[in-house]
């Protein structure tokens, strides 16, 4: 099992809860926060890659499929969260977004054709990319855009077996968004916003990922599965 972004919140969740049921190969940007999670866990390896560098990603998971066999799953938590409307964002913070939150989702789709004969793929969307929330346009293009890609990916799976689905969350408490959070007014704002009333923990985003990363779950393909708190599709109450 590859996960791409495995130092995040949402990432570590699931490296938490797929411990001891795969052997794992831990990603991320950053060696020591990978290497110090991978020591947590059994049969865990830790390799730092920038996904957007799709020579470099594939060259880790050959590498990974050579010694342990190919991955079963895949999952690209890899992300950023820019906000700000598109007159203020700058050519420069929006390319940087697609590079980190679109052109890492390419890379894992491809890689993931090319090392996994059949499985489970798993991309970050956002509610983000079908609601209009304020100042989120770059991030919701970036998600839209991975939405597209998941639908796309799947139908070109289908007739081997390589499912590909995409989690679209509300507002976690995860170290990207602690930024936001670490305001009062911005976490109240934030948890009222939410019709269940909180701000999403890592642990729930992580249950639906990994439940669409277990083999026995095997006939969903193509799907966009919202895990916000109500946001996407309810009224606050009140």
């Amino acid at each position: 099992m590859v996960i791409i972004g495995a130092a995040g919140g949402i990432g570590r969740a699931c490296a938490q809860r797929l411990a001891g049921r795969f052997p794992l190969l831990l990603l991320g940007r950053s060696l020591e926060p990978l290497q110090s999670l991978a020591a947590e866990l059994p049969d865990a390896e830790a390799v730092a890659v920038d996904a957007s560098d799709r020579a470099a990603l594939l060259a880790a998971i050959s590498a990974f499929a050579e010694s342990r066999g190919r991955p079963t799953g895949l999952l690209n938590c890899a992300g950023s969260i820019v906000l700000g409307p598109a007159q203020r964002t700058s050519e420069a913070a929006f390319l940087e977004v697609l590079q980190v939150n679109l052109v890492t989702a390419f890379n894992a789709i491809a890689v993931a054709q090319a090392q996994m004969r059949q499985g489970s793929v798993v991309l970050m969307s956002s509610v983000a990319a079908r609601l209009g929330l304020v100042n989120h346009e770059a991030i919701a293009a970036a998600k839209a855009g991975v939405e597209g890609l998941v639908r796309a990916a799947a139908a070109s799976g289908a007739k081997r077996g390589l499912r590909v689905n995409g989690v679209a969350p509300g507002l976690v408490d995860t170290p990207l968004a602690s930024g936001l959070l670490s305001q009062p007014a911005m976490r109240q704002a934030s948890e009222r916003m939410h019709p269940l009333g909180r701000i999403g923990q890592p642990d729930d985003i992580a249950a639906v990922i990994v439940h669409l990363l277990d083999p026995a779950n095997n006939w969903i393909s193509g799907q966009i599965i919202g895990v916000d708190g109500g946001l996407g599709t309810l009224r606050p109450p009140g």
